[in-house]
């Protein structure tokens, strides 16, 4: 197999992926190195394929039509709290695509998330505990946005009104 079937083969695995697929699992399927896979992964982004890489694994962006209700919302907590705002999100009925801070120096950085469940939460917060990573929130003393999506907007109210009273919502008046 050469490079461009192995890339086509990588698209089609995660077009029929339920869950976001790793660089050494690619890696292991085609008995290539995960760095080989990197590469592939980055050829593919060049050339227009909307792949996105999360903590668990890279998932194929679907262009789907928009059935959903998605806006941000600024937050602000210490480290401690990151669990109960990713659980307060969920447990309302939203999901959380991204997180998004504006740093001093790089300006806006963003990455995706794609956290949908419990079991998602408890994998990010895994790897961040095993990494010795700090969220990226930490570079804004906490401050940060993130994109939800929901069901609907009366959803997405819940889960504003949820974050709202635990004090999670960064407003003008609280800070």
């Amino acid at each position: 197999m050469n490079a461009a079937e192995r890339r086509d083969k990588i698209k089609s695995l995660l077009r029929g992926a339920d869950k976001p697929l790793s660089a050494g699992n690619l890696a292991m399927e085609f008995a290539v190195s995960r760095q080989i896979i990197v590469g592939d992964i980055a050829l593919m982004r060049a050339a227009g394929q909307h792949i996105l890489a999360t903590s668990r694994g890279y998932i194929l962006e679907r262009e789907e039509e928009n059935d959903y209700f998605e806006h941000s919302l600024a937050c602000t907590h210490n480290a401690a709290q990151v669990a109960d705002e990713l659980y307060t999100v969920i447990d309302h009925g939203g999901g959380v695509i991204d997180v998004t801070v504006d740093h001093s120096v790089y300006g806006e950085i963003s990455t995706p998330l794609h956290l949908f469940s419990r079991f998602d939460i408890d994998e990010f917060l895994r790897k961040l505990e095993t990494s010795h990573a700090r969220p990226l929130s930490a570079l804004t003393d906490g401050i940060h946005l993130h994109r939800i999506r929901c069901k609907d907007e009366v959803v997405f109210q819940r889960v504003e009104q949820a974050l709202r009273e635990k004090g999670y919502l960064y407003e003008k008046s609280s800070h």
